[in-house]
């Protein structure tokens, strides 16, 4: 091979580096303009910062295989053995990681049905708290006496999830018990009076006060009041502290009767 082929060979491959390196160069800017365009609609349609930058990084590194794949073509190297190289590799590695990919499926499923949000309050296998981050491998909790939790995807998923505050408004449900010797329409009165006048229950679904239950020992009321979750906590101390100011002042009868039992020795 002559000198003249050489520089024929490296004009020719100069020409397609330079090539390879603008489609880098500009496609790099592409993807940065098509994140920030991505990031706009989602903010634009109230998309949740959870869902959004998960679908951004997903939507990024996908753009940026594109990208090099394109690259490597155009200097001439042939992709076909290297995405072969690489799905065998992938294969590989998902077989070493069989956890963690079971992680981000669940971390993908979570995004796709969202069965929680951001600050939603929630109980998932015995482990209550709110949620401060959904990432692609790991849920993170903060415990209502501020405790960190981290619980991998795939055992969120394959557990049970009580979202608490999923509903707009929340039951607050109470039992009170007093001395059978008590007029019954009394006690009803006094608890009904109490809910009426509480300015955070709402009147929509209305609020239930019954006798439940009926003892040698006592009468049991049943409570039921509706309130918005935001203030479901304090509604139910506010309730429990009244109903017990409220029976004192009324004179309620709240001894429960005692039963003395003597062992007589022979």
């Amino acid at each position: 091979m002559d000198i003249d082929s050489i520089i024929e060979i490296a004009r020719g491959f100069g020409l397609k580096l330079v090539v390879a390196i603008a489609i880098l160069f500009f496609g790099k800017l592409i993807i940065k303009y098509v994140k920030k365009l991505v990031n706009r609609i989602f903010k634009r349609r109230g998309v949740e910062s959870s869902i959004s930058g998960f679908l951004t990084s997903l939507i990024n590194t996908t753009l940026w295989v594109i990208l090099i794949i394109s690259a490597l073509t155009h200097l001439g190297i042939q992709t076909t053995s290297f995405i072969a190289l690489l799905g065998a590799a992938g294969l590989a590695i998902g077989l070493a990681l069989q956890g963690s990919l079971a992680n981000f499926a669940a971390g993908f499923l979570i995004i796709l049905f969202r069965p929680f949000k951001i600050n939603d309050l929630i109980n998932v296998g015995g482990n209550l708290g709110i949620i401060t981050g959904i990432n692609m491998f790991n849920t993170e909790m903060k415990t209502l006496d501020n405790t960190k939790i981290i619980i991998p995807n795939s055992q969120i998923m394959n557990n049970t999830i009580t979202n608490i505050t999923a509903e707009p408004i929340r039951r607050v449900d109470l039992m009170f018990s007093v001395a059978p010797n008590n007029n019954v329409q009394k006690i009803k009165d006094i608890i009904k009076g109490l809910l009426d006048a509480h300015e955070l229950i709402i009147t929509d679904p209305p609020t239930l006060v019954r006798m439940s239950n009926m003892t040698h020992s006592s009468l049991d009321f049943t409570v039921r009041a509706w309130c918005n979750t935001a203030d479901y906590w304090l509604v139910y101390f506010d309730i429990t502290e009244q109903v017990r100011e409220e029976f004192i002042r009324n004179n309620v009868d709240l001894s429960i009767p005692k039963s003395e039992v003597k062992v007589l020795k022979e």
